[in-house]
């Protein structure tokens, strides 16, 4: 119903934003990063999503397009709502998220309020996929995919067997000569985890 809200930025609260837009103050629930991205007094523009059910009629905005995208995304998610969707995006940037899906790393998803280990392997098993394609897609994930090898993918196996998560040991052994052995990529992947 509503693409955008623009007015003046009247009230700041811990999750959300009153936007005065021709008299007419909009309640706007938004992520911790566009709160921190606007001050009272100034002109504002947040990107919206109007959330109706029988008993509820709330608008949910953000002041960058690429994090209304994500929150859009998380609610596909079967079990993630516009709660835990905001939750998510007020632990992570847009770019952030796209890097632990892609990752898989869970462990950065459960920081968020309310996102337990279930719903967080849930968000990465149904964003994967649609993410891969999206132009939100940080430009260290799609090289980090390209040069991982079979060898970069078993050190990093095993580096996550060892305790270390998904991403810090897709980072470290990206740091390493994917052309070495396994043993090796991971014995110098170690020396940087440390």
């Amino acid at each position: 119903m509503y693409y955008y809200i623009k007015g003046e930025l009247v009230l700041k609260q811990d999750n959300f934003a009153v936007v005065d837009n021709g008299g007419v103050g909009y309640k706007i629930y938004t992520s911790q990063l566009s709160l921190d991205s606007v001050n009272v007094g100034s002109d504002v523009t947040f990107y919206t999503h109007l959330h109706v059910r029988e008993d509820i009629f709330d608008i949910y905005g953000f002041t960058k397009n690429d994090e209304l995208s994500m929150f859009l995304h998380l609610l596909a998610v079967s079990g993630v709502g516009p709660k835990a969707a905001l939750a998510i995006l007020s632990t992570l940037s847009p770019n952030q998220l796209v890097l632990a899906v892609m990752t898989g790393d869970a462990k950065s998803l459960t920081k968020a309020v309310g996102v337990g280990a279930k719903m967080a392997q849930r968000v990465i098993l149904e964003l994967k996929d649609k993410l891969k394609n999206s132009e939100i897609v940080p430009d260290e994930v799609v090289s980090r995919e390209a040069t991982l090898d079979t060898a970069a993918l078993e050190a990093v196996s095993a580096l996550t067997v060892l305790g270390y998560s998904q991403n810090e040991a897709k980072t470290a052994v990206s740091k390493v000569d994917p052309t070495l052995g396994v043993e090796e990529i991971v014995k110098r992947a170690l020396m940087l985890l440390m």
